[in-house]
């Protein structure tokens, strides 16, 4: 696929992707307390974003990004 991520969006990605999965891995192991069904729901929730974060940053492709016609990337 096409490149359509880069720039502060690709930075962006790559800082807070990382952060929002470690925050909902807290959240899941009882280390940030939201005990209960909500906890489980926003941490497995927090994980998936930043995962996905993480992954659209480092390949620089968004699927999403290109379904709204968003393109950031400006390589060849």
């Amino acid at each position: 696929m096409k490149k359509n991520v880069g720039g502060t969006d690709r930075t962006a990605r790559l800082v807070v992707g990382p952060i929002l999965a470690l925050v909902g891995v807290a959240i899941l192991g009882g280390w940030i307390g939201l005990g209960g069904t909500l906890g489980t729901v926003l941490g497995a929730l927090a994980v998936l974003v930043g995962v996905v974060l993480l992954f659209t940053g480092a390949t620089q492709v968004c699927v999403l990004n290109r379904l709204l016609g968003v393109d950031t990337y400006r390589g060849r």
